[in-house]
C-alpha cells in the first residue's frame, strides 16, 4: 500500500508541474572532443540530452528538436548548464561549442568597420556551427536539423544572430544573452528572445536592438534584467538564473509577448519598448 502511495504521489508531482525537479536528473551530459580535418580545428562540445527522448528518436517515434550554445569571450561552453538543462527538459538535443581556443587571436574592437572588424571570428564560428550540426546528424540522425535554435551569450549571440542571418533557411529561434554588435534578425519566420544586462562596461553598439515597433511584432521579445554582462552565465545568481529559465521556458512553449511579460517574478523582467 505505502509503495501504491509512492508512486501516486510521484505522478501527482509531475502532473503538477514539478517539470524541472523530475526531469533535471534525467538529461545525460557528454562531451565530445572533435577535430573539423578540412580546418584542422578541434572543436569540443558539450552534449545534453534527455534519456526518454533520445530513447524515443532511436526508436523513430520522435524529432529532435536542435539548439546550439556559442560561448561569450573569456567564458567555457560548459558555463550555460542552466540554459541547456531547460532545452533538454523541453526534448532539445543541445549542443554547447566552446567557440574560441587558446591558440586564437584575441577578440579586439576596430571602430569604424562592421560588427566592430569581428566578421572573421563570425565566420569562424559559424563554420564551427555547421560542423557541429554535420557530426550531430552522423549520431543522431533521428533530430530536426531543418529548424535549429540558437543560444549565445555576448560574443556567441552576435555569433547566433550572424548565422541566422546567413541561414535563414536553418534557424527558427534566436536566444542571445546581451549579444553588442550584430543587429536583430528581423524576419516573420524566426523568434527572437533577448536577455539584457545592465553593465556600464558593456554597451550595445547602436543599431542592434530594433526599434520599439519592431520589437512589438510579437517575434521580438527584449528582456531586461538588471544583471551584469557576465553574470548571464553559470556565473550568476541562482535568483536571477531562475528567472531566466522560466522565461526560456515560456518562450519555448510559443508563448506570446503579453504571456512572457506576466512571468511570475518578485520583479518583472520584460522591458517596455520605450525603455530602451
Amino acid at each position: 500500500m505505502k509503495r501504491a502511495f509512492a508512486i501516486l504521489a510521484c505522478l501527482c508531482l509531475l502532473a503538477g508541474g514539478e517539470y524541472f525537479a523530475i526531469s533535471k536528473w534525467a538529461i545525460r551530459h557528454e562531451t565530445l572532443s572533435l577535430f573539423d580535418a578540412v580546418r584542422q580545428r578541434p572543436v569540443s562540445i558539450d552534449l545534453a540530452v534527455r534519456w526518454d527522448y533520445e530513447m524515443k528518436a532511436n526508436n523513430g517515434l520522435w524529432k529532435l528538436p536542435v539548439a546550439i550554445i556559442s560561448n561569450g569571450n573569456t567564458v567555457r561552453n560548459t558555463e550555460y548548464s542552466f540554459l541547456a538543462n531547460v532545452l533538454a527538459a523541453r526534448g532539445y538535443l543541445v549542443a554547447s561549442i566552446q567557440q574560441d581556443l587558446p591558440s586564437d587571436p584575441p577578440l579586439v574592437t576596430k571602430v569604424g568597420m562592421p560588427y566592430v572588424g569581428r566578421r572573421n571570428v563570425y565566420m569562424r564560428c559559424e563554420a564551427n556551427i555547421l560542423f557541429v550540426l554535420g557530426e550531430l546528424q552522423k549520431r543522431q540522425p533521428n533530430a530536426d536539423y531543418g529548424h535549429i535554435t540558437l543560444v549565445g551569450h555576448s560574443n556567441g549571440g552576435d555569433v547566433s544572430m550572424y548565422v541566422a542571418k546567413q541561414h535563414p533557411e536553418l534557424v527558427s529561434k534566436v536566444i542571445t544573452l546581451d549579444n553588442l554588435r550584430v543587429p536583430f534578425v528581423l524576419s516573420d519566420h524566426l523568434k527572437i528572445l533577448s536577455f539584457r544586462s545592465k553593465d556600464p562596461n558593456f554597451r550595445t553598439d547602436q543599431g542592434v536592438l530594433p526599434a520599439p515597433g519592431a520589437a512589438n511584432s510579437g517575434n521580438v521579445d527584449i528582456v531586461n534584467t538588471g544583471a551584469l554582462h557576465t553574470q548571464l552565465s553559470d556565473r550568476g545568481p541562482d535568483a536571477l538564473k531562475e528567472r531566466i529559465q522560466a522565461t526560456l521556458n515560456k518562450f519555448l512553449g510559443d508563448a506570446a509577448s503579453s504571456d512572457l511579460s506576466a512571468a511570475n517574478t518578485t520583479e518583472p523582467m520584460i522591458a517596455n519598448p520605450g525603455d530602451y
